[in-house]
């Protein structure tokens, strides 16, 4: 993109622009789905004992091996699910590379300064996102599942999981903790807009504590308290992160 184009230039550019993001995308979701075993062996390694947090905890005289069976329950479901993995793969793959098309068609048409602060603001925010996952996926994920996955009221009740609740789970998990990680950032941006405040956060923070137990509970797909609380208190702590830099940033002229 750049000033010399006519708007149906820019318009051609953006087709070309997203015409290869889908390529892209399409491209590294049907070789997601073609390794089916290198994705599923991903996918299903925090509902194995062998998992790299059940070994660690196992060093340090944690709990040990454990086995909670995964099923299915219908005729498409598993061949449904891989192709909604292989997408979320696909994305996730892909992404790096749509950046950086939307980069270059955005970044010529914008000042130094604007360039500058933008590059900031998505590697920043992209960075995050990750950061949040990867604590769902390695973290909160597997200690939800390995609690919920062998607790039973009796010992006569064993308890079979389904493949559906499993994956969902794992997602949603991964999805909001990313979203969630991106709550320094917002305190960033609104901090330099001058829409919040240190002074503000700590001043709601006990209204701010009951509203993210409020939203952890709606965003969780299970409705224990162990889930909620484990969700909950990764983002009171970006909470406080976020106070940190709505300060640093006030104090920057």
């Amino acid at each position: 993109m750049s000033e010399g184009q006519t708007f149906w230039e820019h318009l051609d550019a953006l087709r070309g622009v997203l015409l290869r993001c889908v390529a892209a995308l399409v491209v590294f979701t049907v070789a997601a789905f073609c390794f089916k075993e290198t994705l599923f062996s991903i996918v299903l390694a925090p509902s194995h004992d062998s998992f790299v947090l059940y070994r660690l905890f196992e060093k340090f005289g944690g709990a040990g091996d454990f086995h909670v069976a995964l099923i299915n329950t219908g005729l498409a479901r598993q061949f449904i699910l891989h192709v909604e993995a292989a997408f979320c793969a696909g994305v996730v793959l892909t992404s790096p590379y749509l950046l950086y098309e939307l980069f270059r068609f955005v970044l010529p048409a914008l000042y130094d300064a604007e360039r500058r602060c933008l590059t900031s603001v998505v590697a920043g925010g992209y960075i995050m996102f990750l950061l949040g996952a990867v604590l769902a996926y390695f973290l909160i994920f597997p200690l939800t599942f390995r609690f919920l996955g062998t607790y039973s009221v009796s010992a006569e009740v064993g308890n079979l999981i389904t493949l559906d609740s499993y994956v969902s789970t794992l997602l949603t998990l991964c999805l909001c903790m990313g979203l969630a990680f991106e709550l320094p950032l917002l305190c960033w941006a609104a901090a330099r807009l001058g829409l919040l405040s240190a002074a503000m956060m700590r001043r709601w923070r006990r209204h701010a504590l009951v509203g993210i137990f409020f939203v952890a509970a709606v965003i969780t797909p299970t409705s224990d308290v162990f889930t909620l609380c484990l969700t909950a208190l990764p983002v009171l702590l970006l909470y406080e992160a976020g106070i940190l830099v709505a300060a640093r940033t006030q104090r920057r002229p």
